[in-house]
C-alpha cells in the first residue's frame, strides 16, 4: 500500500512548474522525435560504406592534421575532396571513437536530422501555432529523401542543421532587432558555406528579407546590421580557403575538380557555375540513354581536336571531357578545315559528371545494377533528376524524393499570403511566408531550371520549409472547420494531394494495397466534415490521407533501399532491392588479392586513374592510393614525368591505368618505363584496365 508521504510526493512533483508546462503537443513532438529517430538508426548494415569517396577521406584525415586540415582524399595527401571541410570535419571524431564504417561516418548527419525535427517544430510554432509546428515535424520525419540523405556521409544533412539554426537565428534577429543575433546567423551560414558552399546560400534571400521586413527599425539601421550579417558571412566562409589558397601549392595535396589547383576556382568551377550551367552544352533531348554530337559550327572543341592528334580518318578516338568523362567516337574531318575531329555516335551514351565512360546503353536501357545514373533530358544524372522545366518536381524520377505534399505545400504558401492585409513591419504569419514560403520558392525555382550537376538529395534541403507550408495550411483549415468554404477546400486539396501522389507512385512503377487507404481516408475524412461534431477528425483524416504514402514510402527508404548507397536517393521501385554491395565502383577483389599476394614495399600501395577506383582501396587497405586524376580522373594531379620521379625515389611501384583511350603521356610512359601484368581481367568504367609494376 502507498504511503501516505509517498502520494504527497508524487503530487508535488506532477504539481511542480515543469510538469504543468508539460501538454499534449509535448507528448505528440516525443513521439514524433522518437520515430524519426527509430528511422534514422533503423537498419544501419545496409548502408554500407555509405559514399565511399567521402568515408575514405575520413580515413585518410585520421592519418594526420595535415591531412585533416587540407581534407586529403587518400592518406598519401595527393588530393583534396572536392568539398569544404566542415561536414567531414565533422565526421572525423566519429569516425575515430568507432571506427571507419558507413554508419559511424554517416552518424552525424543523423543525429542532425533527429534533431531537426523538434527544431522545426519550436521555429514553426513560433509563429503559426502548435499545431502547425507539429504537422511540419512530422512531415519532415516522412520525407523519403531527408531521411535517405541523413543515413550518408554527405554533407546535406548536416547542413539542414545549421540552415534551420540560421532561422532560428534570424528570426530572433527579426523578433528582437538585436545586432547579435543577425551576427549569429551570418556565423551559422559561414558554417553553411564551409560546408556545402553556394548551396548554402539558397535561403539567404528569404533570411535577409525577414528581418528587413520584420523588424522594427529605421530602413538605414536595418541595411547597416545586414551588411555586417553579410562581412560574417564571408569572413568565416572564405577562412579556411583562403588558407588553402595562401598555403604553397608544394605544401598540400592538389584541389580536387579546381581547375587551377585553388578553392576559389573550385567555388567558382565545379561547385559554382557547373552547378547552374551544363557543363558542356552538347546533350539533345532523346530517349533515356540517347544524345548526339552538337551542331558543327565554329571553332571545334579542343578535346575533340586533342583526340584526334596524329589519328587517321576513321579510327577510333576517344575524348576527354572537363570532368575527367570519356566519351568515345570516330575521327571524321571538321568542316570547313584539315583538321580530324572525335566525333561521338548518336547512339552512344552520354557519361555521367565525374564517373568516367560508362559502357553504351540502348534507347530505353536501365543501366546495370551498381552503375551510376546516367544523363536523360540534355543534363548530368538526369536519371536522378530529369529534365529541367517547371515540372522536375512534378514527375519522376524527383518526384518521389520529397514533393508527395508539394501540392498541398505550395496552397499553404498561398493561403498564407492573403490570411491577412499585408502591414509593415510583418504580422506573425507574414513572416512566417517570408521564411518558410521564401525558402520554399527559391529553392524550387532553382532546382527546377538549372542545367549542371544536380544530384536529387540536394533536394532533402526543402524538406523543411515544405513541412512548415504543409503545417500552415493544415492549421489554416483547421482554425476555420465552421466555414464550409475551409471544409470544402480542405477535402479538394487533400484529394488533390493524395491524387498527386498516386500518380507519383505509379510513375515509378509503384503498386501496393496500402497506396488505396488514402482515397479511402480522403472519402472518410470529407464524409465526417460534412458533420458537426466529426468535423475535427475528418479533418484529421484528411491530413493522415496525405502523409499515409510518403510515410510508406520513407518506411521502404529505410528497410529496402537502393543499391546504390553512394548517392542518397528515395526508395525506386524498379531497382530491384539488393544486398549493398561495399560501393558501386571498380571491383577491386582481384587488385586486392594480387597486391596482398606481392606486396610493393612502397610508400604508395599502387597509382589508379580516379577516387572512383582507389577509395575502395583505400578502405580495404588503409593505405596511400595515388589518385592521379583526382575524383573524376581529369585533375592533372600526377603527370608521367611525375610518376617516373616517384618510381626512381622508391615511392611507386605499381599502376593501375585504362588499356586504351586514356591520357597519352601516361599510357606512353607505362609503355616504355613498366611491365604489364598479364592475366588479370580488370574492368573501370565499362573499359579494360591493365595493372603494370614499374620496378626497376
Amino acid at each position: 500500500m502507498t504511503s501516505p508521504t509517498a502520494l504527497t510526493s508524487t503530487s508535488a512533483v506532477l504539481n511542480c512548474p515543469v510538469w504543468r508546462r508539460f501538454t499534449l503537443a509535448h507528448l505528440l513532438l516525443a513521439v514524433i522525435t522518437l520515430l524519426a529517430a527509430g528511422l534514422h538508426l533503423a537498419n544501419l548494415s545496409a548502408l554500407g560504406d555509405a559514399n565511399a569517396y567521402y568515408s575514405a577521406a575520413v580515413k585518410s584525415m585520421l592519418h594526420s592534421w595535415h591531412n585533416f586540415f587540407f581534407l586529403a582524399a587518400e592518406p598519401g595527401g595527393s588530393v583534396t575532396v572536392d568539398k569544404p571541410p566542415l561536414g567531414l570535419w565533422v565526421e572525423v571524431p566519429f569516425a575515430l571513437l568507432f571506427g571507419v564504417h558507413g554508419w559511424s561516418v554517416s552518424l552525424p548527419n543523423m543525429l542532425a536530422g533527429i534533431a531537426s525535427v523538434p527544431l522545426l517544430y519550436a521555429l514553426v510554432k513560433q509563429h503559426l501555432g502548435e499545431l502547425a509546428g507539429l504537422v511540419a515535424a512530422l512531415v519532415l520525419t516522412v520525407t523519403p529523401v531527408f531521411l535517405a540523405t541523413n543515413r550518408n556521409n554527405t554533407m546535406d544533412g548536416f547542413l539542414v542543421f545549421l540552415l534551420l539554426l540560421a532561422a532560428w537565428a534570424f528570426l530572433e534577429a527579426a523578433a528582437t532587432n538585436r545586432l547579435r543575433w543577425l551576427l549569429l546567423g551570418g556565423l551559422l551560414l559561414g558554417l553553411g558555406f564551409e560546408t556545402k558552399m553556394l548551396q548554402a546560400f539558397l535561403p539567404l534571400p528569404a533570411f535577409f528579407a525577414l528581418y528587413f521586413f520584420g523588424a522594427q527599425a529605421r530602413w538605414e539601421a536595418k541595411i547597416r546590421k545586414l551588411a555586417a550579417a553579410a562581412a560574417v558571412i564571408l569572413v568565416v566562409g572564405l577562412a579556411w580557403p583562403l588558407a588553402v589558397d595562401l598555403t604553397p601549392p608544394e605544401s598540400r595535396p592538389y584541389v580536387g575538380s579546381s581547375n587551377d589547383n585553388t578553392v576559389m576556382g573550385l567555388i567558382i568551377g565545379h561547385n559554382g557555375l557547373a552547378r547552374l550551367f551544363h557543363p558542356r552544352g552538347n546533350f539533345t533531348k532523346h530517349p533515356p540513354g540517347v544524345y548526339e554530337a552538337p551542331p558543327r559550327r565554329g571553332s571545334p572543341p579542343p578535346e575533340a581536336l586533342e583526340a584526334c592528334r596524329g589519328l587517321a580518318a576513321g579510327e577510333a578516338c576517344t575524348v576527354s571531357l572537363p570532368r575527367g568523362e570519356a566519351v568515345h567516337g570516330t575521327c571524321i574531318p571538321y568542316p570547313g578545315g584539315e583538321a580530324l575531329v572525335c566525333a561521338p555516335p548518336k547512339d552512344a551514351s552520354p557519361p555521367p559528371d565525374g564517373q568516367g565512360g560508362p559502357p553504351r546503353l540502348p534507347p530505353g536501357a536501365q543501366p546495370p545494377t551498381g552503375a551510376a545514373p546516367q544523363a536523360i533530358g540534355g543534363v548530368p544524372f538526369g536519371r536522378e533528376t530529369g529534365a529541367p522545366g517547371p515540372l522536375r518536381f512534378f514527375r519522376a524520377p524527383l518526384a518521389k524524393q520529397m514533393s508527395w505534399l508539394l501540392p498541398f505545400g505550395l496552397l499553404g504558401v498561398v493561403l498564407l499570403a492573403f490570411a491577412s492585409p499585408p502591414r509593415w513591419p510583418l504580422t506573425a504569419e507574414h513572416q512566417a511566408l517570408v521564411l518558410w514560403g521564401g525558402w520554399l520558392v527559391t529553392c524550387l525555382l532553382f532546382f527546377s531550371a538549372v542545367e549542371g550537376i544536380f544530384h536529387a538529395y540536394y533536394v532533402a534541403m526543402l524538406a523543411p520549409p515544405l513541412g512548415a507550408m504543409v503545417g500552415a495550411g493544415f492549421a489554416w483549415f483547421w482554425e476555420r472547420l465552421a466555414q464550409a468554404a475551409a471544409r470544402w477546400g480542405l477535402a479538394l486539396a487533400a484529394t488533390g494531394t493524395v491524387a498527386f501522389q498516386l500518380f507519383a507512385a505509379y510513375q515509378e512503377g509503384a503498386n501496393t494495397g496500402w497506396f488505396w487507404l488514402a482515397p479511402v481516408l480522403v472519402l472518410l475524412g470529407g464524409l465526417a466534415l460534412a458533420f458537426p461534431r466529426a468535423r475535427r477528425t475528418g479533418a484529421l483524416a484528411a491530413l493522415a490521407s496525405m502523409l499515409l504514402i510518403p510515410a510508406v514510402w520513407t518506411g521502404w527508404t529505410v528497410f529496402a533501399p537502393s543499391f546504390y548507397v553512394n548517392l542518397p536517393t528515395a526508395y525506386t521501385p524498379r531497382a530491384a532491392p539488393q544486398a549493398p554491395s561495399q560501393t558501386h565502383l571498380t571491383p577491386t577483389t582481384q587488385v586486392l588479392d594480387y597486391l596482398r599476394r606481392h606486396p610493393p614495399g612502397t610508400f604508395y600501395l599502387i597509382a589508379v586513374p580516379s577516387a572512383q577506383v582507389g577509395a575502395p582501396l583505400v578502405l580495404a587497405t588503409d593505405q596511400p592510393v595515388l589518385y592521379m586524376g583526382g575524383f573524376g580522373g581529369h585533375d592533372p594531379v600526377v603527370d608521367a614525368e611525375g610518376l617516373a620521379a616517384l618510381v626512381a625515389e622508391g615511392k611507386l611501384r605499381y599502376v593501375l591505368y585504362y588499356a586504351r583511350n586514356a591520357r597519352r603521356d601516361i599510357q606512353e610512359w607505362l609503355r616504355t618505363a613498366c611491365q604489364p601484368l598479364p592475366g588479370l581481367k580488370i574492368q573501370g568504367h565499362g573499359q579494360p584496365m591493365q595493372l603494370y609494376d614499374c620496378r626497376r
